[in-house]
């Protein structure tokens, strides 16, 4: 059985040339790949640890020392034999390209954490996905598809083990409010999705703006660029946005108050709850943030809701991305508050105001837009 996982003793000649591929990339990652587990093999590691230290399996390792032993460097270039190989169309073709960019190389057995340009585009011709592709080509292909080289960010899982129903809830109410599912008995017509803003200091918001050049070619005679104020002490308090966004008329409700808790909430409720009938049900999207629940001590929440037609549908806990309300906010902040060096809380939550209001004229605004579809993810 020993013999059948070694591989044959190799010359000198032979190691050179092994060592050559692996350190030169000389052909295709998968040739590259097979060398680096025949130069294991003959110093001795066994085929588990080969497996392991390429990220394959071990029947995968056995047939690439059967191969060599049997067909010598001939079998490390990848061989496409059993009748005529598959055609792509051009759609079929980008699809797949965008398909196995988007994978991890550790998913087809490469141990590699992430794709360049030279490894994806060795990959795909030794898939036979195509017979040959630059590295701009392949750049711009990608670029027309939609996807480009982006830095993961972090996620933070919910423990939440209500998880998947409250998930699954909201995400209903959303197809809902899209006119994908229509409502049964019983169920909302018209879903919110709420969420409270700030807190709202009186302090200088880092942001862009149109200024003259600096530097070696700067007129002399210039005005001095505008500067954001240093602020050390904040003494005027902080402020809170109750903000709430209808889903069906894309209108974006707020009220600004000194403190947020379950009182200021339940006052918020009711005001969404008079911009409609009170024989249509509402939904109310909204976090688990404390003021936001019905507890044993109090159910002035859930009695609110049971009286007055509406159901609140709590997102998964960290899992506040699934509330379409956080869109609305990132728009907001840079609209309104990037840039800014409010002198009162009068003043800032004015800008707010009008903000809100110029935002519901000029919803379809393609920057509003732009801003809002990049950032949404439920």
């Amino acid at each position: 059985m020993a013999e059948r996982v070694r591989v044959r003793d190799i010359d000198e000649d032979e190691g050179s040339r092994l060592l050559r591929i692996i350190r030169r990339g000389t052909g295709s990652v998968v040739t590259w790949r097979r060398a680096q587990m025949v130069l294991l093999s003959a110093q001795g590691m066994p085929v588990a640890k080969i497996a392991e230290v390429t990220f394959t399996s071990a029947d995968r390792v056995r047939d690439v020392i059967h191969n060599f032993n049997a067909d010598g460097f001939d079998s490390l270039y990848p061989k496409y034999a059993g009748g005529r190989a598959r055609t792509f169309s051009l759609p079929e073709r980008r699809e797949k390209i965008k398909k196995i960019a988007k994978s991890k190389p550790a998913e087809h057995g490469l141990p590699f954490s992430t794709w360049s340009l030279a490894k994806l585009a060795d990959f795909l011709v030794a898939e036979g996905v195509v017979d040959d592709i630059s590295h701009e080509g392949l750049r711009v292909l990608l670029r027309e598809e939609g996807v480009s080289f982006q830095r993961i960010k972090t996620w933070k899982t919910s423990r939440d083990p209500d998880c998947a129903a409250k998930k699954a809830r909201v995400e209903h109410l959303y197809a809902i409010a899209d006119g994908e599912v229509i409502p049964e008995d019983g169920e909302p017509e018209v879903v919110f999705c709420l969420d409270e803003f700030g807190p709202l200091n009186l302090q200088p918001h880092p942001g862009r703006q149109w200024a003259e050049r600096g530097g070696r070619h700067k007129d002399p005679d210039r005005e001095p660029r505008r500067r954001r104020r240093a602020t050390y002490n904040r003494p005027h308090g902080v402020r809170h946005l109750f903000a709430a966004y209808d889903l069906a008329k894309d209108k974006l409700y707020g009220h600004i108050k000194k403190t947020k808790n379950r009182s200021k909430f339940l006052e918020f409720c009711r005001y969404l709850r008079t911009l409609y009938p009170p024989t249509v049900r509402l939904s109310i999207v909204c976090d688990n943030y404390s003021p936001h629940l019905t507890t044993k001590r109090c159910r002035r929440v859930a009695d609110w809701a049971e009286a007055n037609n509406v159901e609140i549908a709590y997102t998964p806990t960290n899992s506040s991305w699934l509330n379409r309300i956080e869109a609305q906010f990132t728009a907001l902040r840079y609209f309104t508050l990037d840039g800014t060096d409010h002198a009162s809380h009068k003043e800032q939550g004015s800008m707010i105001r009008r903000y809100i209001i110029w935002r519901n004229r000029h919803a379809d605004d393609r920057r509003l837009r732009a801003v809002v579809d990049r950032a949404n993810v439920a």
